[in-house]
């Protein structure tokens, strides 16, 4: 079985014409690898701000995946400052 790596732009999200396949994998821990670095990615170029990410960042999933590209996000923004976002 292979994973697949899907992005949406939160922009446009859920439009399958923006979407595009970032990878495909063995397993599904690469996968989730490259979800993770794919969030950290475009949380990092809008200065960890999680309103903005959510408005216009990358959200990566895996179909039929547990992975949660803003659950990830969240995570990521309360460490980088600190507190609850």
């Amino acid at each position: 079985m292979k994973y697949i790596v899907m992005v949406d732009n939160n922009y446009n999200f859920m439009d399958e014409s923006e979407r595009y396949k970032a990878g495909e994998f063995d397993t599904y821990e690469e996968a989730e690898a490259l979800c993770r670095e794919i969030v950290r990615s475009s949380l990092e170029e809008m200065k960890y701000d999680l309103d903005g990410w959510k408005h216009y960042g990358d959200s990566p999933f895996i179909p039929g995946g547990k992975f949660r590209a803003s659950i990830y996000a969240e995570e990521i923004c309360r460490a980088f400052h600190g507190r609850n976002t």
